[in-house]
């Protein structure tokens, strides 16, 4: 619910400002610089959101992967798999104690084991635990030791982590050079909107609005670029558009701040 109101109440501080900055300060030289006010505004508690997602979603994972180890460690030992969960309700896993403790309650109250991991794995809101979840369950109505079952499904999720990791290893030069080429582009905008265009209106003489006027498409294309390099460096590092969207306002962020200092200073 605080998280409600604190969206609610950027979303309306943003809009108000920008109201004000169009009806009030609409071609003055602090009109973007109100601009970054209003969108750091709207946007910081969005990305603030998607940042601690993608980490509780990452101990998740790793929370995960050890839970398994310590019910195949529990199974080997002979004690079922209900009651090795219900003996682990109480151990902490971070981010996944709470789901753990939900599961090990629905286990007591008698609901089928199956059934309560299919909730666990909707709670988590994990794509790998869902997965490994669903494999267990397979493997399980197949039949088979459930011991040697966890444990693939272990081995498996420690392999889908390492791959992750090294995925973002190989492509972290990738995103640097994501960075790179946008701030070159920014730099090769800032040069045509403020020295070529005033150039070519002063041989047409067409003076300074018609200058102005041709800038605003380029403006609107370095915001095209901002939003759809930051959706790509997402894409590529952490294998989600929609954990791009924090590098998309991240680049929008860097447009409004360099058009803001660039309108005060040019």
């Amino acid at each position: 619910m605080i998280k409600i109101k604190t969206t609610l109440i950027s979303l309306i501080l943003a809009i108000a400002l920008l109201l004000a900055d169009f009806v009030f300060f609409s071609g003055d030289k602090i009109f973007y610089l109100l601009l970054v006010f209003a969108f750091l505004i709207g946007s910081l508690p969005l990305v603030i959101y998607l940042i601690k997602e993608g980490k509780r979603e990452k101990e998740n994972n790793e929370m995960f992967l050890e839970f398994t180890r310590n019910l195949v460690e529990s199974i080997k030992t002979g004690v079922p798999i209900s009651k090795s969960i219900i003996n682990l309700r109480n151990k902490d896993y971070g981010t996944l104690s709470i789901h753990i403790k939900k599961l090990a309650n629905q286990i007591s109250l008698g609901i089928p084991i199956q059934q309560a991991l299919e909730t666990f794995g909707k709670d988590s809101e994990s794509k790998t635990i869902i997965r490994a979840l669903e494999l267990i369950s397979q493997a399980e109505k197949a039949g088979g030791d459930i011991g040697d079952i966890l444990d693939s499904v272990a081995k498996s999720v420690n392999q889908t982590e390492e791959l992750k990791k090294e995925r973002r290893a190989s492509v972290y030069g990738m995103i640097v050079q994501g960075y790179i080429i946008f701030f070159i582009f920014i730099v090769i905008i800032l040069v045509m909107m403020y020295k070529v265009l005033p150039m070519t209106a002063e041989i047409a003489s067409s003076g300074e609005k018609s200058a102005m006027d041709a800038s605003q498409p380029m403006i609107y294309l370095l915001f095209l670029q901002a939003l759809f390099s930051g959706l790509v460096i997402g894409k590529l590092a952490e294998g989600s558009i929609k954990k791009g969207i924090k590098h998309s306002f991240f680049m929008i962020i860097i447009c409004l701040g360099v058009l803001a200092i660039a309108k005060a200073i040019l």
